[in-house]
Parts: C-alpha cells; sequence; structure tokens
C-alpha cells in the first residue's frame, strides 16, 4: 500500500493539488497512511474523522441526508467528500462512512459489513464512489482492504 501511496502524493505534487479527508469508520486510516510517507505535508491540507452524526453535520453534512438515507449511505459519503473539499479548498475530498461488521444501536440501519466511499474532484465537480464488503475479520484487516481499494480509485483518478 506505501507504493500506491508514494505515487498519489507524487502525482498530486507534481500536479500542484491537493487532497482532505472525512472519515467515519476507518478512524483516520487513510490520512495515517497518507502521513507516513515523506511528502505528505505537501498534498494533505486536513482530515477529520467524524463518528457521530453530530460531527458530520457539523462538517457540513445535511442532516435531511442523514435522515432520509442514513449514515451508512453513499448519499452521505458524497457529501462528507464534498464538504471536506468546500471546507479546506482541497482538490480533492475523500468521505467514508459504513460498518466493519459491527452493529450501530445509534444507527440500526444497513448491512454490518458494508463501507461507502466518495472521491469529489473539485476541478470537474464529479463524485467516484466505491462501495466495499468489510470481508476480513477484524477491523484493521477491514481497514487496510478499504483503503487499498481507495488508493487504487484515487490512482486512477488523478
Amino acid at each position: 500500500m506505501d507504493d500506491k501511496i508514494r505515487l498519489i502524493i507524487d502525482k498530486l505534487t507534481i500536479l500542484n493539488k491537493t487532497i482532505s479527508t472525512m472519515e467515519s469508520c476507518t478512524g483516520g486510516c487513510l490520512a495515517n497512511a497518507i502521513t507516513n510517507i515523506e511528502g505528505a505535508s505537501e498534498i494533505l491540507k486536513f482530515s477529520a474523522v467524524t463518528y457521530s452524526n453530530e460531527f458530520k453535520i457539523k462538517m457540513g453534512v445535511n442532516k435531511s441526508t442523514i435522515d432520509k438515507y442514513s449514515v451508512y449511505s453513499i448519499n452521505v459519503a458524497r457529501e462528507m467528500s464534498k464538504a471536506i473539499s468546500d471546507f479546506t479548498n482541497s482538490d480533492y475530498g475523500v468521505g467514508i462512512t459504513g460498518k466493519l461488521n459491527r452493529v450501530d444501536k445509534n444507527n440500526p440501519f444497513g448491512k454490518d459489513n458494508i463501507t461507502f466511499v466518495s472521491i469529489y474532484d473539485k476541478q470537474n465537480d464529479k463524485y467516484y464512489t466505491l462501495i466495499i464488503e468489510a470481508t476480513k475479520e477484524s477491523r484493521s484487516e477491514n481497514k487496510v482492504l478499504i483503503i487499498d481499494k481507495i488508493t487504487s480509485l484515487l490512482l486512477q483518478i488523478i
């Protein structure tokens, strides 16, 4: 995974572009993976871990979207990606929400093993989305699986 992230950092640096993330179930894993690579400070503007609905809303996700589709939806992931891009004026925003083989008593909707990802490309006003099934046993293994799929998509987009 480090090689893919190094390529992302190199591409964004060459293009003079930036990225920001709003992560929920991955708990900042994508931002951590980026900051593990030298040069990350050139391209990563900001990262927020918004585990609660309250802070997703404070960061720009519409409460009505959460109420209509549930916090575990591609609709919320899209709003997360655009909100973080707008908040930081980043070229790319990544929004991640979902469940990693866990029941959420506060949000009892949707499957317990699905993660929704959106990457917002500000220049083209375009969203790229992924729906990822958490197939691994541990949370940490599922986070690696999700970040691997996100970095593969980022390499295609950038």
